[in-house]
């Protein structure tokens, strides 16, 4: 989820390495929660708008070239994916993370309807219009 929020691999596992830390200082706290994950969740969010405060750090997918023709199958495999993150990134936020957390993730609906505090019926009209967005998108790059 960091990496969704950040775009960078390295700012990312900062991100989630500060996230340990102060679940590490509260973890008496966290052992008395009823949803100690959707905590680390948010604490994750937050310090990913922290770093986006701090560093207003510009997207490095948006410079990428996608326009060569001789691409191997594995480089096509790679652009798709590059496409796809681009996409989710013009989806509402909510869209974006049920999207994530479902198809990356691989979380359950109730899972992601807990993570999110949001109802069940949210998070699979999330999904199904994220989905349909794609599927549109993906169609019109073809």
């Amino acid at each position: 989820m960091a990496y969704l929020w950040v775009k960078d691999r390295e700012v990312a596992n900062d991100v989630l390495q500060q996230v340990f830390e102060k679940a590490w200082v509260r973890k008496n706290d966290l052992e008395s929660m009823d949803n100690p994950t959707a905590w680390m969740v948010k604490a994750l969010k937050n310090e990913s708008l922290q770093h986006f405060r701090s560093t207003r750090k510009i997207d490095p997918l948006g410079d990428l070239d996608l326009a060569d023709a001789t691409k191997t199958d594995e480089e096509e495999s790679v652009d798709r994916m590059q496409q796809v993150l681009r996409f989710l990134e013009k989806l509402p936020e909510k869209q974006r993370e049920v999207f994530h957390l479902r198809e990356v993730e691989g979380l359950a609906y109730e899972e992601i309807a807990s993570y999110l505090e949001i109802s069940l019926d949210q998070v699979k009209v999330n999904l199904f219009r994220a989905r349909q967005q794609l599927k549109v998108y993906l169609i019109g790059k073809k």
